[in-house]
């Protein structure tokens, strides 16, 4: 175990295990990144007669400027050390998929709060991260805004007092029942 081996050089030893590593990146990386695709998410019937049917509707899935938002790009950071703890978070929901947590629209419904405060919780504690992959505060045009979104974007996200999530739940998915929270 601690000596070269009698048969292979300490060279080839080296060599091999270099290529080794890189063959094992390579399937690693390809592996996350397949993840992350739409075709993964919508994959199972719970994310795509739930969540995805109501991200169509939305300015996220068709503008007028043709930019889409896929899911990954909203749930998944995108440098690396955030995305590879991001998904071993999210590892723990395929639990759900196993145990049939939400494989109902009821079932769904029933989760839709606890599961959408989870996601708030998330981007309130990471300043909207991924909001802020395609959303950058500094190239923000206010004259091209409406007054009230300039005057709270111009005061709360300059502050660092509020971040994107604060305001914009629902931005792509439907908001659930939210009676009996404070200030709705």
């Amino acid at each position: 175990m601690w000596q070269p081996s009698r048969r292979f050089s300490l060279a080839f030893l080296t060599l091999g295990g270099f290529i080794a590593g890189i063959i094992f990146w390579g399937g690693f990386n390809t592996a996350l990144e397949a993840g992350n695709t739409e075709q993964f998410c919508i994959s199972c019937h719970e994310m795509k007669t739930n969540v995805y049917d109501e991200l169509q509707s939305t300015i996220h899935f068709t503008n007028r400027s043709g930019v889409r938002a896929k899911c990954a790009d909203c749930h998944v950071p995108h440098n690396w050390t955030d995305k590879i703890a991001r998904k071993m978070q999210a590892s723990k929901e395929l639990w759900g998929k196993l145990f049939g947590t939400i494989n109902t629209r009821e079932k769904f419904e029933a989760k839709r709060r606890h599961l959408a405060e989870n996601e708030w919780k998330r981007l309130k504690k990471n300043d909207s991260l991924e909001c802020r992959n395609c959303h950058e505060f500094e190239y923000m045009d206010f004259t091209a805004q409406s007054a009230r979104a300039a005057a709270m974007h111009s005061t709360n996200l300059a502050s660092g007092e509020k971040t994107c999530i604060d305001c914009h739940k629902g931005i792509a998915h439907e908001l659930p029942d939210m009676s009996g929270v404070e200030g709705w």
